[in-house]
């Protein structure tokens, strides 16, 4: 089943609990979308947590939301921010500012489109830890180019991602002040502000997720994708109307996993009500046999009125929706380190 991203191609399957019948939903612009039928398929069962996270008796990990908020704010107020214009230049620098004292590597590359060529920056920012492998968490920061000439700042898609990693960088740097040196007692987390993700046209194979492209193929080359132990993508979860669904194509244990973190910060009611398949920056990674989880609301606004259009404004979002999502991803990092 295929339909649009924006003026993207996004395959997806949205299924809502209790109903009989799975529709199509279109991420965007392009009204032309083309669905076919599929079976009806009910959300999955309540996951039910495992006996270890049971009886963790840790203290519930809690974000700073209004200082997401904020920081969600300002990277809205950049404006269009898409490939090579001077808005994307500045954001890059607005990100690196954030992650001084950071140890960030860059995977900067030119991307051949049909619309030219772009530059393409992945930021990523290594907290080191004890144990041996990798969480990577990615967000994108980029806005769609097709939309460039319509005041579209992307405040939820692309604005929320952004902002909500440089929050985990603060949860992640806690207690590093005095030891620079220190390691996280657990994996090491990268945070990986993903560039071009949206497509340049329209969403295909080829005319999508630039930057996760690349850097799958880098860490397929140097034998990082073997140490990563778990990758979530963060999208569109600023929404004040928020509904993480549960994307399919990703490990279903991870997908339990974090509905098991969302239960024990009592937010589960947000999550998986609807469930289907949907192509994001973690597709590349997916494909290649990375355990995967795409965490995204991508009903924004009613019949997903708001997405790819200039009303993805500010006033669409809300703390608290930052708030929840923080919350279970950083508790879902804790499960994954008592793994």
């Amino acid at each position: 089943m295929l339909s649009h991203r924006g003026t993207q191609r996004f395959r997806i399957f949205l299924v809502l609990l209790a109903m009989v019948s799975t529709a199509a939903c279109s991420k965007g612009a392009d009204t032309n979308a083309t669905s076919a039928a599929a079976n009806p398929e009910p959300a999955t069962a309540t996951p039910v947590p495992s006996a270890a996270a049971a009886v963790d008796n840790a203290p519930l990990p809690h974000i700073d939301a209004k200082r997401a908020f904020e920081y969600t704010r300002e990277v809205a107020a950049f404006g269009p921010r898409y490939m090579g214009n001077e808005n994307h230049k500045k954001l890059e620098r607005y990100i690196i500012d954030h992650l001084k004292g950071d140890q960030v590597e860059d995977d900067a590359f030119t991307a051949d489109t049909v619309e030219g060529k772009f530059p393409v920056r992945n930021i990523i920012a290594k907290f080191p830890g004890t144990k041996d492998g990798i969480i990577v968490i990615m967000g994108h920061y980029d806005t769609n180019y097709p939309l460039r000439n319509i005041g579209y700042v992307g405040a939820n898609d692309g604005g929320s991602s952004t902002a909500i990693l440089l929050e985990y960088a603060n949860q992640l740097r806690v207690g590093r002040d005095q030891k620079p040196d220190k390691k996280r007692d657990g994996y090491s987390v990268w945070l990986v502000w993903t560039d071009g993700e949206e497509a340049v046209k329209t969403w295909s194979d080829t005319d999508s997720v630039y930057g996760s492209r690349h850097l799958a193929e880098k860490w397929e080359k140097d034998g990082t994708l073997k140490k990563i132990k778990a990758l979530m993508v963060m999208d569109m979860i600023g929404d004040a109307d928020l509904d993480i669904q549960r994307n399919t194509k990703g490990a279903p244990w991870l997908l339990d996993l974090i509905y098991t973190a969302a239960e024990r910060e009592g937010y589960q009611s947000h999550f998986y009500a609807m469930q289907g398949e949907i192509e994001d920056d973690h597709i590349p990674f997916f494909d290649r046999g990375v355990p995967c989880a795409d965490v995204i609301d991508l009903d924004y606004g009613y019949n997903n009125v708001f997405h790819h259009t200039a009303q993805d404004t500010m006033d669409k979002l809300s703390p608290k929706s930052l708030q929840i999502v923080g919350d279970t991803i950083m508790e879902t990092i804790h499960l994954l380190d008592q793994r």
